[in-house]
């Protein structure tokens, strides 16, 4: 079958992907705070309310705890919810349904009760919306047993991962970063505008992605950080060093094989997070490697992410704690002199 492609933007690419899932199964439907009329806050229910009504597409209430229950709920029941928790930084308020309730139900009914729901959260930093509104906490849902948890970096994965997550049995937290939104309001990337198919696809979960190749260092990224780490990767290439590129895409469950096959080809490693640097999703990679291949490297792993430190207001300071090309290149460089 010949496949039609576009570009468009992360947030069309998670749209469109919701629309073809509500077209094939009646049983999802959206809810969330202004993801009806408005199209969710970040774009990713844009289009939605008036080609599915307000029965499969239902505005709620500022109460995260009611309705990210209420998806429960109707998880339970057979349904198939997408709620939207506007920013992961709101996690606070509603923690116990996200952790005692969506991930633990199916444990505790011993399989019996079922959440095929995803639970899908704006993240991410860059655009001085300060300590409230600007982190990525993936390792801190990736921590918690009982939910599957992906984050996405390119608009093809976006609507591939999309509908996976949707299609499965399993209570999937999609975590979505803002400026890879490509929303007019924020300040547009390049990264935010890929290549996608119009027909229904799967990317499937727990699958990492080698974006580029290299033979003398392995960097393993996560959304923001792999688009980063591949601008780094062009620095190094001037430098005459090799430096290869995974996107991790997936944290729950993690594709621990894709990383040990390249740190064994580059006998080196650099982990890099838009996530807080201490006892995080860096130190999760560090540790498997160090596990399970540590005599495979020639020089110490090193980690780059935020410091623990609140993500700064300040346009200057907040650009100082992120991670980006320049400082990855030069830890890259620092490395191979070692």
């Amino acid at each position: 079958m010949q496949t039609t492609k576009r570009m468009l933007t992360g947030n069309k690419a998670m749209a469109e992907a919701i629309a073809q899932e509500m077209e094939r199964d009646p049983n999802v439907f959206v809810l969330g705070e202004d993801v009806g009329k408005y199209g969710g806050i970040f774009g990713a229910t844009q289009g939605l309310l008036e080609k599915f009504g307000e029965e499969r597409i239902k505005d709620t209430p500022i109460s995260e705890t009611a309705f990210i229950g209420a998806a429960i709920g109707a998880a339970a029941d057979g349904m198939k919810p997408i709620v939207e928790l506007m920013f992961v930084d709101f996690f606070g308020v509603c923690m116990d349904q996200i952790y005692n309730h969506m991930a633990k139900i199916p444990y505790m009914s011993g399989g019996s009760v079922k959440l095929p729901m995803v639970l899908m959260t704006g993240v991410g930093g860059g655009y001085s919306d300060a300590a409230q509104h600007s982190q990525t906490l993936y390792a801190t849902f990736a921590h918690l047993p009982g939910m599957k948890v992906v984050a996405p970096s390119t608009p093809y994965d976006l609507k591939g991962m999309m509908t996976s997550a949707i299609r499965d049995e399993n209570p999937v937290v999609f975590m979505f970063h803002k400026t890879l939104q490509g929303l007019g309001w924020m300040d547009q990337v390049e990264e935010s505008v890929g290549e996608v198919p119009e027909e229904s696809y799967l990317v499937p979960l727990g699958k990492a992605k080698v974006v580029r190749e290299g033979t003398d260092v392995t960097i393993v990224g996560i959304q923001m950080m792999t688009h980063q780490a591949t601008a780094a990767a062009k620095i190094l290439e001037e430098k005459g060093i090799s430096a290869e590129v995974i996107d991790i895409r997936s944290l729950v469950p993690l594709d621990k094989e894709a990383i040990l096959s390249s740190v064994r080809k580059t006998h080196r490693l650099v982990v890099v997070d838009e996530d807080y640097l201490s006892f995080g999703f860096t130190s999760e990679i560090a540790a498997i490697v160090a596990e399970e291949a540590l005599y495979e490297l020639e020089a110490p792993i090193k980690r780059l992410a935020i410091p623990d430190v609140p993500i700064p207001y300040s346009r200057d300071l907040e650009k100082y704690v992120i991670p980006n090309a320049q400082k990855i290149a030069d830890a890259v460089v620092k490395l191979m002199e070692e």
